[in-house]
């Protein structure tokens, strides 16, 4: 059977954002610079950074435990964006939401992985490892989907949780980004304020 002559088929291009408009999860159209789709679009590049962190990691037995938590985070990452692009607060509602327990998660990870490190004393500069590059990378990505989420949450209340979990998640990456440093015994580049 040929895929293309399905009716089931969906085609990638919908031509709906030709005029630079795009529709959201409830079916309302907005302008591709749209807060809201700059909120999701950020949460978007987030999950693909943390996709080309998690290939990295495959191939580093040392390092590859961290994978599995990375795959359940690009799942929630996914409702997160669908909640960002979903302007009808009743639609809201009715998706998959972040939970209490989801944070709570990524804090004990956090408090996991940031056990054995030694105590941070002074900024360092993002680096080291590829795999830890990688993640710092993608932890700024985190921080600019938060504060799109949270220039949302100054209007939506309702987004208290996904804002909560993307802050959680930023320095968890921040801590499994130093992880891979000390794992891989990569000295952290202190920084050094110039005169």
């Amino acid at each position: 059977m040929d895929p293309h002559n399905d009716i089931d088929y969906m085609k990638i291009y919908t031509k709906t954002g030709d005029k630079g408009t795009t529709r959201l999860v409830d079916g309302s159209c907005v302008e591709k610079f749209n807060p809201r789709v700059e909120a999701y679009g950020s949460v978007d590049e987030l999950n693909s950074g943390l996709g080309v962190v998690r290939s990295h990691l495959k191939q580093n037995v040392a390092l590859v435990e961290i994978d599995v938590y990375l795959e359940k985070i690009q799942s929630s990452l996914f409702s997160v964006g669908s909640l960002l692009a979903t302007a009808d607060e009743k639609v809201f509602y009715t998706l998959t939401q972040i939970e209490d327990a989801q944070i709570s998660e990524l804090e004990k990870w956090i408090d996991l992985y940031t056990e054995p490190l030694p105590a941070l004393k002074n900024f360092i500069l993002p680096g080291g490892h590829l795999i830890a590059s990688y993640l710092h990378v993608s932890r700024t990505a985190c921080r600019r989907a938060e504060r799109r989420t949270s220039e949302m949450m100054s209007r939506e209340k309702h987004y208290q949780n996904v804002l909560i979990y993307l802050n959680r998640l930023s320095d968890l990456l921040f801590t499994w980004a130093r992880w891979v440093n000390f794992k891989t015994q990569q000295t952290e580049t202190i920084w050094k304020k110039h005169d």
